[in-house]
Order: C-alpha cells, then structure tokens, then sequence
C-alpha cells in the first residue's frame, strides 16, 4: 500500500495560514478584503523578483542586480513613452532591456567564470548607475494614462498585477516541470559535473536562468512605475532583493541548488507580502520588518541545511586551492542523478 507523499510545500503554506490567522485576530483591518487586495497588490513585485530569483537558485546562483533592474526598467519605460513611444511599446521594451542585464549577468558567469555574486553585484552597480546618470538623479514623469492599467487595472475585480504574477508563475512551474530545458536547471543544481556529462548546456542553462531573472525584474519595474505613474531611479533599490531572496528561501528553494519548486517559492512571497503588511496594520515600526525577515531567512536556511544533512544529500563548497566541487557527504554518481532527458 502507497502512503501519500505530503507535498514539501505544506510546511511553508501551514506556516502562512497561522501568520494570517494571528494577524486576523491581532487586526480587524488585516482580515478585511481590501486589505487583502492591497497586501496581493504590494507583494507582486517581490514576487516577481523571487520568481526570477526561484530559477536562478535552483542552478546553484545567486543575482543580486533584480532590485537595481527593477529601477532601471522603471526609468527607461518612462523615458521611452516620454519620446513619444506607445505604452505598450515602450513598456515591451523596458522589459527587454531588464532581460538583456540578466543575459549580461549569465554572459559573465559562464563565460568569463566570474563567481554569481561578484557578477551580479557589479552589474547592479551598473543598473543603478543608468537611471541616476540619465536623469540627473530626478524622477521621471509617465503621460500615457493607458499606462496605468499594468499597475492600477482589475479585471473581473482581480487586480491586474496580481492575474500577470499568476499567469508568469503558472507558466514558470509548467515550464521548469515539463520541459527539457526546464529538466536541465534541476539538473544543473543538483550536479553540475553529471549534468554535463549527460548532455546538458551549462551556457544555455546559465544564460536562460538570469535571463528569466532579468525579465522578472523588468516586469517588477513596470508594475512599481504603473502604479506611480512615475519612473523613480531609487524605485527597487530598498529591500526589494531582501525580500525576494527571503521568499525564495523560506518558500523551500536550495541555496544549494537543484530543490524547489515555484508553488513554494510564491507561497514565501505571500509570507513575506502578509508579514509586512500585518506590522504595518499593527502600527510596528518598520526597522522591526527586517529583524523579523532576517530571522526568517536564517530559519529557513537553517532548516534547509538541515535538510539535507540528515537526506545525505552533499552541501557543495569550493576546494581551498582550485574551482572543483567538494562534497561534505558521499557524492552522488552519475548513474544516481536523475537526468533522463539529454541535449543532442
């Protein structure tokens, strides 16, 4: 008789439920539906740039560019439709110039073998520096009130961010469940060196995850100017990486690579999205927000760690004289890694 696996998410959606039902009782406000709109609304942001961190952690990687690319899209979206582009146009093309900084980012990582955090803090740097340089360091104003829609817009009552997270997320977990390339980022997480062996892309696989990454921050950052009407350089650049990174992890994604899934890591930006928005209801002053979120993150990856010590699964570092993986438990074999699709 097959006993029912219980889905590895339980635990972080368990945890959800009894935050909003103590926050329910603390607040009459939180457990109101406007509220509740507003707490969605707020967090899609963050969920977009964990979603975008979700792919890049499942390899192993790390961007830490997602919070200045969310400034950066959110400038050059305004300045495009303040030349004269459409909204549509102009917003297609932010988008792509976030994409392009993730390409830059999984460009470097592969090719010129710079460590992920190296990389993308330096590229960070960069996306910071682009909107402050164009604009003088001064806020960018949006005319085009078509605009609006992206951040201000409901359909059927739901709001329009909220139905473009769910539409990304849905496709993402399709995405990485279903497809080959999708096969290769667990893979590539799991174990680099077999993977390689087995016919995996490491440079597609790199470029495609910070890709990802790069065009979810651009979608943030179009979402934050929508909202605002104002395409602001220091948009993006508060705690916006914080709190993805604190999604992704709490939400069940290795920092190790090769374990997650995009279910959990949209349930720890919802954690994250009713944590802030309950102190905020409850009048916590905000210094508090990141105490509490920074335990968070230690616990969830204290609890990862553990994880995977106690499964027998290796906890990679780097050797003290070269780039080879050393493992701290027995290295899985080739023949062990779950690789069954192969690139030609």
């Amino acid at each position: 008789m097959n006993k029912r696996r219980i889905p590895e998410e339980a635990g972080i959606f368990a945890v959800l439920i009894a935050v909003v039902a103590v926050l329910s009782v603390l607040s009459p406000t939180f457990r109101t539906l406007d509220n509740g709109l507003v707490l969605l609304v707020n967090g899609t942001v963050i969920a977009f740039l964990a979603l975008g961190q979700a792919f890049v952690l499942l390899t192993g990687g790390i961007d830490l560019s997602t919070g200045a690319n969310v400034a950066m899209t959110g400038v050059v979206s305004a300045l495009f439709m303040q030349a004269g582009l459409p909204w549509p146009v102009g917003a297609a093309l932010a988008v792509l110039v976030g994409t392009a900084l993730g390409v830059t980012n999984g460009l470097l990582i592969h090719y010129l073998r710079i460590p992920p955090f190296i990389a993308t803090f330096s590229t960070q740097g960069v996306a910071l520096a682009i909107p402050l340089i164009i604009t003088g360091a001064n806020s960018v104003a949006v005319r085009e009130a078509g605009f609006s829609w992206i951040g201000q817009g409901r359909i059927a009552g739901v709001p329009v961010p909220v139905l473009l997270l769910a539409v990304a997320a849905i496709a993402a977990a399709l995405f990485l469940k279903m497809t080959r390339p999708g096969v290769h980022v667990y893979a590539f997480g799991g174990n680099k060196a077999a993977a390689r062996l087995a016919g995996v892309s490491l440079s597609r696989t790199t470029i495609l995850v910070y890709a990802v990454s790069g065009f979810c921050a651009g979608m943030g950052g179009l979402i934050a100017t929508s909202r605002l009407m104002v395409g602001f350089p220091s948009t993006g650049t508060g705690n916006e990486l914080f709190y993805s990174i604190a999604a992704a992890v709490v939400g069940g994604i290795s920092l190790f690579g090769g374990t997650g899934s995009v279910l959990g890591a949209m349930i720890g930006a919802v954690l994250i999205a009713v944590v802030s928005n309950g102190m905020n209801v409850l009048n916590v002053q905000s210094y508090w927000q990141s105490l509490v979120i920074g335990l968070i993150i230690l616990a969830g990856v204290s609890f990862d760690t553990l994880r995977r010590y106690r499964s027998g699964k290796p906890i990679l570092r780097r050797a003290a004289a070269g780039t080879t993986p050393v493992s701290t438990t027995t290295p899985r074999t080739e023949a062990q890694t779950p690789i069954t699709q192969q690139h030609p």
